[in-house]
């Protein structure tokens, strides 16, 4: 009895990985504009540019790239929802649309998170292991978001934005 119960079960689960690939989030990079992006907008330095291209771009741009496993689900939609997220939460594809204190707060959570190492994340870093950030990148992406910041200038408090959301 249990040798069938496990079989139905095993038969069940098949079915239903096969019957889960045909439901397919869209994996589309929204058309940009280049002259919007962190790069155009703000103009890190070189080694700033690359270290951020390398550890952030997939998750943090309109620019991501999908690998083969981003087709088969459930790790496809995991991966999708992180990449929607990560662009919410800052896309340097749209950097020079957002307003200044935004941008202000955006570059002390970059900070924060490259010295904790929240970002990259772990997961995926497990199979992105080029994106590692070393402690020297680490120091200049913050260095660097410092001197953005000291740019900008005084920022009101952050508060709601429209729709009461955070800005």
């Amino acid at each position: 009895m249990n040798k069938d119960r496990f079989k139905n079960i095993g038969i069940a689960l098949v079915v239903l990985l096969v019957v889960s690939q045909f439901v397919r989030p869209s994996r589309a990079n929204p058309a940009s504009d280049p002259s919007k992006a962190l790069a155009s907008s703000v103009h890190p330095p070189a080694n700033v540019a690359r270290s951020l291209d390398r550890g952030c771009r997939d998750c943090h741009s309109n620019d991501t790239t999908w690998p083969w496993y981003t087709n088969v689900a459930p790790v496809s939609w995991w991966i999708i929802h992180h990449v929607n997220d990560g662009r919410r939460e800052v896309n340097f594809s749209t950097w020079g649309d957002q307003p200044p204190g935004r941008l202000s707060r955006k570059l002390g959570d970059i900070c924060e998170q490259v010295e904790r190492r929240e970002m990259p994340m772990t997961s995926y870093l497990l199979v992105h292991s080029d994106a590692k950030l070393t402690d020297a990148e680490r120091q200049a992406i913050c260095d660097w978001t410092k001197t953005e910041q000291a740019k900008i200038g005084p920022v009101p408090p952050e508060g709601r934005g429209r729709r009461g959301r955070r800005d």
